[in-house]
């Protein structure tokens, strides 16, 4: 009964966690092992950092590819008649305006890239759920996201196809930890919940094992009552820094003075964005930005699969987001929303995405964004 329980959650909310994935824009056959291909540019497939403990998986590109053929297909066949949403985290709660502001007395080892000591940047930032289906009611369990997009970012970004973007993403959910670590398990999981009949459903959790199914439902097993006063992780590392003194860290974001909030009985399907829109119709809110940087080797680069403990390596409060009160459920805002793209690789170098995942994301978030965009006819482009 409890296995036939895990079976059954996994099948409602399986798409959640496609929002490590994406789509592509077409069949690959036989692409080479170093390149990924789309109709804008050629994107070379992410070398790696041996000296911080990153390890490339055999066939890792190629798999990459594969992924994103199986999730197009399934955009493709689900929007056909239709807007295109994203495959995942389709539904927001709102994109909202704030300052990112860095603190002034940051250590020093922390100070790199975008964390200037007592600078502000603008950003806009996206609340959403993870499942990718955006009629889902608030009040049912799921993961829950937030994608941050800092702006006024000067200098040479490291993905290939908008070098010159002044942006800088940080992507996150309510949960620390990932459900696959190898490109090959997490191809066989997006087959399987992509797969039209209930037979390939039940076979997510062999494709999972026991730690990712255990991780995934516990990613999965979230209820929130408002999207500024939950907490944030990265789930998998970031170099920070660059040259002999990079390191690898983690992200994670909090409420500045957490509150107790309860889900409304009898809650309507989209009381999250509700909330938010009553919160910030009467006041500012604060949220946190803290980098946890790796303090032993044992914390392997390449497993997403298992969370660095706060006690044996402590997170550091680097920048507070500033929302101010305002009215962000527009039509206007709502679309400009809808046709934003975020990856972790809208980056500077000193912020480059480490291990399996994002190297996998590289392909695949690109392909999520052109696809989609592409679909809607909608033009892509990253704000100034």
């Amino acid at each position: 009964m409890f296995y036939q329980k895990y079976i059954i959650s996994l099948f409602v909310f399986s798409s959640v966690f496609i929002a490590m994935s994406g789509c592509s824009e077409k069949i690959y056959q036989k692409p080479p092992l170093s390149t990924f291909k789309n109709n804008e540019t050629k994107i070379p497939y992410p070398q790696i950092d041996q000296d911080l403990g990153e390890k490339l998986q055999p066939n890792e590109a190629l798999l990459a590819q594969e992924i994103s053929k199986t999730i197009e297909q399934t955009i493709r066949k689900q929007y056909q008649n239709g807007h295109a949403l994203r495959d995942a985290h389709p539904k927001a709660h709102g994109c909202v305006q704030a300052e990112f502001q860095v603190l002034n007395d940051i250590p020093k080892q922390l100070a790199q890239g975008v964390f200037i000591p007592n600078k502000t940047y603008q950003a806009w930032i996206r609340f959403s759920n993870a499942s990718s289906d955006a009629t889902q009611a608030d009040n049912k369990k799921d993961a829950r996201g937030i994608a941050i997009k800092i702006l006024g970012v000067a200098g040479k970004k490291i993905l290939e196809s908008d070098p010159q973007a002044t942006t800088q993403d940080f992507i996150m959910i309510n949960h620390p930890v990932f459900f696959v670590n190898d490109a090959k398990r997490y191809l066989s999981f997006t087959k399987h919940i992509s797969g039209d009949h209930f037979t390939d459903k039940i076979q997510v959790p062999f494709a999972l094992g026991i730690k990712g199914t255990i991780n995934a439902l516990g990613a999965r097993n979230s209820l929130i009552a408002n999207p500024i006063q939950a907490r944030y992780w990265s789930m998998v590392p970031y170099q920070l820094g660059i040259g002999e003194n990079r390191q690898a860290v983690k992200y994670s974001v909090r409420a500045c003075q957490p509150q107790k909030a309860t889900i409304p009985k009898n809650a309507e399907p989209n009381f999250l964005r509700s909330v938010l829109k009553n919160t910030l119709a009467h006041q500012d809110a604060c949220m946190e930005f803290l980098i946890q940087p790796r303090t032993s080797n044992k914390m392997l680069i390449e497993d997403s699969m298992t969370e660095w403990k706060e006690s044996e390596a402590p997170f550091y409060r680097i920048a507070t987001i500033h929302i101010p009160q305002q009215n962000f459920d527009t039509a206007k805002q709502n679309e400009f929303c809808e046709n934003l793209s975020f990856t972790p690789w809208h980056a500077l170098p000193e912020h480059r995405p480490l291990g399996a995942i994002n190297r996998l994301r590289k392909v695949i978030y690109e392909d999520i964004s052109r696809v989609r965009h592409e679909m809607n006819a909608a033009p892509r482009k990253e704000p100034n």
